[in-house]
């Protein structure tokens, strides 16, 4: 299986981040993960459509933004101006999840559809056929650095399961230790940020990427 990995720069240091970003131009890292917080959907605030722009002329990557806000619908035509290639929304935040799904693919965008350790995967089948990806947060959204919730591996496996050809994208709690188990039951994009900027990104990046080409292979 051909495993991207989207490090988050919720955990680099936000004083620095013009070289986290080149740092992340240089590793392994195929996709950069961008973690929107709003005060609300979730406790803390982050950072919001100014970041991407600030970011994306510093990268070729797709720009991978996972809004964990409330009233996500307001907010895609800035995210897509900004220079983001995908918008991944929550169940919880969307009444009307599939009126924001298709907003986002209509802006041009690519979509995702999140959703956290206690809502059930049965959740996102009827909107399957408007996105690409789905996210399962292996930790409760909010924080960085939380460790992994163990329930969330048969929840990986049911997306799997429910959506053969999509992205299966985990989010929490991802080092060597659970990357290569939550592949085993069919994740395809890692999230890693505490995991990525505990160290030089490279080099971590790298590790990360021998350890599941490693697993893959016994």
């Amino acid at each position: 299986m051909n495993v991207k990995l989207a490090p988050s720069i919720l955990s680099a240091d936000f004083s620095n981040i013009a070289d986290a970003i080149t740092s992340l131009e240089q590793s392994e890292a195929d996709w950069i993960h961008v973690d929107v917080m709003d005060g609300s959907f979730v406790p803390p605030i982050t950072f919001g459509a100014q970041m991407v722009a600030a970011i994306r002329p510093l990268t070729n990557k797709p720009l991978d933004c996972h809004l964990m806000i409330e009233h996500p619908e307001t907010q895609i035509e800035m995210f897509r101006s900004a220079g983001a290639d995908r918008i991944t929304v929550h169940v919880e935040a969307c009444p009307h999840l599939h009126r924001v799904l298709q907003l986002i693919r209509e802006s041009g965008l690519k979509a995702g559809v999140a959703i956290n350790p206690a809502t059930p995967v049965i959740a996102v089948r009827e909107v399957l056929e408007l996105v690409d990806l789905i996210l399962v947060m292996t930790v409760n959204p909010g924080w960085g650095g939380q460790p992994f919730i163990e329930e969330t591996l048969r929840k990986v496996s049911e997306a799997r399961t429910i959506a053969p050809n999509h992205f299966i994208q985990v989010d929490g709690g991802i080092d060597l230790s659970t990357a290569p188990r939550v592949v085993a039951v069919g994740a395809n994009v890692l999230v890693a940020g505490s995991y990525t900027f505990s160290g030089d990104p490279i080099e971590r990046l790298s590790v990360l990427r021998r350890i599941l080409c490693e697993s893959s292979a016994s």
